[in-house]
């Protein structure tokens, strides 16, 4: 029984060590963070200010979101990474941005329909695997943001299997809303990592006096 106890206690322990270092590294990379949000309210308030822009028009710019988005994505996965493989989450979900972005690239005639079902899938991947990758921080840098974001992803993209039918107009509206959400959540998010990242390094140096 005891030893069941101290085998928890030091599963416990080191589950915390690795959520802090995790969430250390992120927070030395909040300005990817903050960029994904800047370009998520950027996208969003394009769709929203022009709704009755052509299918045509609209595949272009999801596409050119999804690309830039997923490699920001996977550049904060890759220094994450460096300290703990569970940030392979926030890479997988670059490589699924950039797939869906590259599908809307060579597919340039894709039908409204196909386009829906596309965003929705990626909607909910991406969602998912946001909301895991949330529960790897600690709740002070920003853990329920970032899992509301993943949360407002799923959503989004039930939604939109439930109601594939919707108009160019209305899908276009969707998305902005969306993409403003998700951007402002990841905006939260990053201005939380800097603020972490900062205290930290305003510890560092007293944490160094005092060993002086």
């Amino acid at each position: 029984m005891a030893a069941s106890t101290a085998s928890g206690k030091a599963s416990g322990a080191a589950t915390k060590a690795r959520c802090d270092a995790l969430s250390e590294v992120l927070a030395d990379n909040w300005w990817a963070v903050g960029l994904r949000g800047m370009l998520g309210i950027l996208f969003g308030l394009i769709c929203l200010l022009t709704p009755g822009v052509a299918v045509g028009v609209f595949v272009i710019l999801f596409a050119a979101y999804m690309l830039v988005d997923g490699v920001f994505a996977i550049i904060a996965g890759i220094k994450a990474a460096r300290n703990g493989e569970r940030w392979g989450l926030l890479i997988l979900e670059g490589i699924v941005d950039l797939a869906a972005g590259l599908i809307a690239v060579l597919w340039p005639a894709i039908t409204l329909v196909a386009l829906i079902w596309l965003i929705a899938i990626w909607a909910v991947v991406t969602g998912g695997l946001m909301l895991s990758a949330a529960f790897t921080l600690n709740i002070d840098h920003g853990r329920w943001w970032l899992a509301l974001g993943g949360i407002a992803s799923i959503i989004f993209g039930i939604l939109l299997v439930i109601e594939p039918l919707i108009g160019a107009v209305v899908l276009t509206m969707w998305i902005g809303a969306y993409a403003l959400v998700f951007g402002v959540l990841l905006l939260i998010v990053a201005f939380q990592l800097h603020s972490r990242k900062e205290e930290r390094e305003r510890k560092a140096p007293a944490g160094a006096a005092k060993k002086a």
